[in-house]
């Protein structure tokens, strides 16, 4: 028999490599579940602000350009500016010959100083001295019809006594009724010196003497276009014409740019530019850098050809750095939409029908998938229209290809990681104002 003493140790060795044996198959399952488990990165799908932008290419365009052209035919007696040379509005640039329009214009002076000196006769002096002239001729006749009467009166008499023949009657009526012609002829030319004649001859003396006026100010603008001024502040950008040289009738002779500012012109696609309107902020990048800007033209029609819209952007040029057409990126911002689902782009992924999706993670560390509706998209973050909620834990890194209800471990990112996201976050928020402010050393 076996010794109870013996079989008791026994039972208690079996016992322990038995429990043993258990402990250490459950340590394993639990090693083997967390070796399943897919490494991820998460982020939280939070509410906030973000820009609608539209991103297109441009071509610059001064803000303002003149192209000017002779208003008289002569030769260049002389330039006064180069290509390159700033000017102000105002500036002589040129001058041309102007020797025969100077004499015409001296010509013109003295006749309309002539006129002058007529018209201020016929005011003062003749006008009165017609009047008088007139009233005298009326008295005049008057008396000698008065004498002629008196006369035929008398041989009237006389023929009656038979001392007179009839022929010297007949005479004397004659006599008489010239007379009372002529007083007829002098009373109306009276009233009409006093009526019309009067002011009628003032006027057509004023009226000589402003047409000389006219004349003589039409020749000094003659003169004056002689001297070829710039309409606008700019620098004059071209030159065409050398002096001794006769300008082509209405061929630009020299063309100035204003690019104290720029406007960069874009082609938009209508459903973008339906959103745009003018005053809206933006920015304009070439290869110095980028600047702030603001929409000044939206197109109210649409190109038939490209079936775009024309936007206009608009910006200061400090260093007249930027170049009329030369091609730069636009950059609008058409709206701010606030208070909407934002998650990092990465964390979209493509459904096998080609919709959007995410994965998000559940509390127990279960991966689950999300069909999402995108909006817009403004640099690594996008805009969630449905489908997510906020708070929702959003994988943004080993999200491909995992599959629906697996298991994740959650990862924490690292320092340069975050720090790389949240600098590519800040350099997809273009400020309205005007680009980063750098400090002494240059950093931003």
């Amino acid at each position: 028999m076996i010794c109870p003493l013996r079989r008791a140790a026994a039972w208690l060795l079996v016992s322990a490599v038995f429990l043993g044996g258990c402990g250490k198959g459950k340590d394993s399952e639990k090693e083997k579940a967390a070796e399943a488990a897919v490494p991820v990165l998460v982020e939280t799908a939070n509410k906030g602000a973000i820009d609608h932008m539209i991103i297109t290419d441009a071509i610059l365009y001064p803000v303002n350009q003149a192209s000017i052209t002779s208003k008289i035919t002569a030769p260049v007696k002389r330039m006064l500016v180069n290509r390159g040379d700033h000017v102000r509005a105002g500036q002589v640039l040129l001058e041309l010959e102007s020797g025969d329009l100077a004499a015409t214009a001296r010509e013109t002076q003295q006749q309309y100083e002539q006129a002058q000196a007529n018209y201020e006769t016929v005011r003062g002096a003749t006008a009165p001295e017609d009047r008088n002239k007139a009233q005298s001729d009326v008295q005049v006749a008057e008396q000698t019809v008065a004498a002629a009467q008196k006369l035929y009166d008398n041989r009237v008499a006389l023929q009656k006594e038979g001392a007179l023949a009839q022929k010297l009657v007949d005479d004397a009526k004659v006599t008489l009724a010239q007379a009372q012609g002529q007083l007829t002829t002098t009373q109306r030319h009276l009233e009409a010196v006093r009526g019309v004649s009067n002011r009628e001859a003032i006027r057509s003396a004023e009226a000589q003497m402003n047409a000389a006026k006219a004349h003589y100010e039409n020749a000094v603008q003659q003169v004056s276009y002689a001297q070829v001024r710039s309409p606008i502040n700019g620098i004059i950008s071209d030159r065409p014409v050398l002096a001794g040289e006769l300008p082509p009738t209405g061929s630009p002779i020299i063309s100035v740019v204003d690019i104290s500012q720029v406007v960069a012109r874009a082609n938009v696609p209508v459903k973008d530019a339906s959103a745009l309107q003018a005053g809206r902020p933006a920015r304009i990048s070439g290869p110095d850098g980028d600047i702030p800007a603001k929409v000044t033209v939206v197109s109210p029609t649409v190109d038939p050809n490209t079936t775009t819209v024309e936007v206009w952007v608009q910006a200061a040029n400090p260093g007249e750095k930027l170049k009329p057409g030369g091609t730069v990126k636009v950059a609008i911002i058409a709206e701010t939409i606030q208070d909407t689902i934002i998650v990092p782009a990465n964390a979209l992924l493509n459904a096998d029908d080609g919709s959007s999706k995410v994965m998000i993670v559940l509390p127990d560390n279960t991966a689950r998938e999300r069909r999402v509706s995108v909006g817009v998209r403004q640099g690594k973050r996008v805009q969630i229209i449905s489908g997510l909620q906020e708070g929702d834990k959003v994988v943004v890194s080993g999200g491909l290809g995992l599959e629906d209800k697996a298991k994740v471990a959650i990862q924490q990112p690292k320092a340069e990681d975050e720090d790389e996201d949240k600098n590519s976050d800040e350099e997809a928020k273009p400020s309205p104002t005007g680009p980063p402010a750098k400090d002494d050393k240059g950093k931003k």
